[in-house]
């Protein structure tokens, strides 16, 4: 056994991929193993004991034991570390000594957005290993987690400043604070079916990314990641409700696909193709540049969700001055303010004399008088003073003539919205496109820069730029615009709070009365989500917010470790677990104190990781079932706050 295990390493290590800093990678080795690496495999044959151990010989073809092999490496005696021999001495194993993500009677879930996985990037360019506390829980264990959490901290926030919450109103903008799949879990109770639109802006999982988010996610993690939080979302919409998820290439096929199974590929919408860097961005070594993203669109049911629309108002802001044949240039007449946009004939061929007789007719007009006559196309009858204008050619080789889209009596009682213009031929007729009126949204959209979002945090900022790569207000305003003045708008990958301004500015400029949902984890709420809501309620000169977080318990500790900078506080923090924290049931805290010494001997990332898995992720937050626990020492205000907040109708 002991010859195996040292030359399987000595062959092992003779592949780059597999080593970092001296030391062999067992989970790579074990990845690449189960994905039948070719290299590794090339590698496995080169050792004649290997082989014979690995290998088996069916019909002069060698087949590797995939199986076999991983059970062998994931055994402690392969690379067993100080961290992994520390660790399993004091119990954080399961009952026969099978490494956790190994049993069968556990389920790996991925249920904490940084506090399980620490997104520790601070400047822009700065690369690091990012720590992964990865976590294992039994199915009892998960119900449990989901459960609503307490809420405590409320504060209602308004252009004036902020004032103690004395009750919760129905329709109350949302700014809550903790991990956002519990804050999703923790909505159920109120919003289930009631939310009409969720964007999102969830880690692209570039690995290179400046997000503060952990943004290293391998490819399995980030689905597992995303999976969970859309399904609860898909709860919170209304029969009518829609999701718009901003991603780019590394995981939009695969999104997609999630999408389909969790929301049904029959309510599959649209995938927007926004346009966001036109010189563009060189994420890899070869191929083009990178020139846009996407913004994937599912409905809870595709039923109930006509087609999008945009004003032209905002159509003309975002647009250039000349798109397509599109005129964009402002005139006016008796009624006011119109563009114009297309030709009224049906440009389809497929609309035609035979498909649609009656909308092919020959339309007479007279531009001093600005009456309008018809007649049939097989009519050879002109009218005093008047241009006729036959409908369009067809090409197809089938039909004569395309149809227009407009019938005689629209024509007649909508005349004022069409724009007769001479030609050397004769004439052309084009429809007028009112400021205050809409168009169909078009699934690509231009003229809106990625630098746009950095700028709207500068106008509110005096001049800095507080977050990275935010997305643009114009953009999420386009998608914002698809609800109507009651609705109920949710982001669960808050950020700098872009989505809240969108609603904010969107109900000034339609007098609405939209209410937003942010839910954020990461401490920039506090200093970049909350004083830019601030400043823009102050901007346009009213609203409000009310501010709240999921009662925290274990996450305290959490938070405590990770800010620790030495073992001297760690151990300190440890003495304070022992007495306040609520730790697994596989820590033998006796055994922990016994051998101190290994734990002290250990690297300062080890020591954290493993003070975080002594701790039960069932009580990061305090459950809602245990609000009059006094051991919580729960305000009474909070609790008369958490039972207006879970008792609404």
């Amino acid at each position: 056994m002991q010859n195996l295990l040292e030359e399987l390493k000595k062959l092992l290590e003779q592949d780059e991929r597999l080593v970092v800093e001296g030391k062999l990678l067992k989970n790579k080795i074990i990845e690449s193993a189960l994905k039948l690496d070719v290299d590794l495999i090339r590698l496995l044959l080169k050792s004649e004991t290997i082989k014979t151990h690995f290998f088996q010989e069916v019909d002069g073809i060698l087949v590797f034991d995939k199986i076999k092999f991983q059970k062998f490496v994931s055994n402690k005696a392969f690379l067993p570390d100080s961290y992994t021999s520390f660790k399993n001495k004091i119990g954080l194993v399961t009952e026969n000594e099978e490494s956790l993500s190994e049993s069968k009677e556990a389920i790996l879930v991925w249920p904490y957005k940084d506090c399980v996985l620490e997104g520790g990037m601070e400047k822009e360019n700065e690369k690091r290993n990012e720590i992964f506390y990865n976590e294992i829980l039994a199915p009892d264990e998960i119900d449990r987690l989901l459960e609503p959490k307490v809420l405590t901290n409320f504060k209602r926030i308004g252009k004036d400043g902020e004032y103690k919450v004395r009750e919760l109103k129905e329709n109350d903008n949302l700014v809550i604070k903790g991990n956002n799949l519990l804050a999703l879990h923790s909505l159920k109770k109120r919003f289930a079916r009631k939310v009409k639109l969720i964007y999102i802006d969830p880690p692209y999982n570039t690995g290179n990314d400046s997000f503060n988010y952990n943004d290293s996610f391998n490819h399995s993690t980030w689905l597992t990641f995303m999976r969970s939080r859309l399904e609860v979302a898909r709860e919170l919409l209304k029969d009518d409700g829609v999701i718009f998820i901003s991603v780019d290439d590394n995981e939009q096929a695969y999104l997609r696909v999630l999408c389909d199974e969790i929301f049904g590929n029959e309510n599959y919408l649209n995938t927007f193709c926004w346009v966001s860097n036109l010189k563009g961005r060189q994420i890899s070594g070869s191929g083009a540049v990178k020139t846009y993203e996407y913004i994937l669109v599912f409905a809870k049911n595709i039923e109930n969700v006509g087609l999008f629309e945009m004003s032209i108002k905002k159509l003309k802001s975002l647009m250039p001055s000349s798109y397509k044949g599109f005129d964009y240039e402002t005139e006016s007449d008796g009624r006011g303010d119109f563009v114009v946009k297309n030709e009224l004939y049906n440009t389809n061929s497929a609309f035609n004399e035979e498909t649609r007789p009656n909308l092919v007719f020959n339309i007479h007009y007279n531009f001093k008088t600005k009456e309008v006559r018809f007649s049939d196309t097989d009519d050879d009858e002109d009218f005093d003073g008047f241009i006729k204008i036959p409908p369009k050619k067809n090409n197809d080789g089938l039909h004569s003539y395309h149809a227009w889209r407009w019938s005689k009596g629209k024509i007649t009682n909508e005349i004022s919205d069409l724009k007769f213009v001479k030609t050397d031929a004769g004439a052309k007729i084009f429809t007028k496109i009112r400021e205050f009126s809409s168009t169909n949204l078009k699934d690509i959209i231009t003229d809106i820069s990625t630098t746009a979002g950095s700028s709207d945090i500068r106008k509110l900022f005096d001049g800095i730029n507080h977050f990275s790569y935010p997305k643009p207000v114009e953009l999420i305003k386009i998608f914002v615009e698809q609800t109507i003045k009651e609705d109920i708008v949710l982001d669960f990958f808050s950020g700098s709070g872009t989505t809240a301004q969108a609603v904010l500015e969107l109900n000034k400029e339609d007098d609405g009365n939209r209410q937003f949902i942010l839910c954020e984890q990461l401490d920039y709420v506090d200093t970049v989500t909350i004083p830019r809501v601030k400043k823009v309620i102050k901007k346009i000169g009213g609203g409000d917010f009310v501010y709240l977080e999921l009662m925290k318990w274990n996450e305290n500790f959490i938070e405590r470790i990770k800010k620790a900078i030495n073992t001297k506080q760690l151990l300190d923090i440890w003495k304070i677990m022992k007495e306040k924290a609520f730790l697994s049931f596989k820590v033998d805290v006796k055994q922990f104190d016994e051998n101190v010494r290994e734990f002290e001997e250990l690297d300062i990332e080890k020591q954290k990781k493993f003070l975080i898995e002594c701790l039960d992720k069932n009580q990061l937050y305090i459950n809602l079932s245990e609000i009059d626990d006094t051991e919580y020492e729960i305000s009474k205000e909070d609790k008369e706050l958490n039972k207006q907040f879970y008792e609404a109708k």
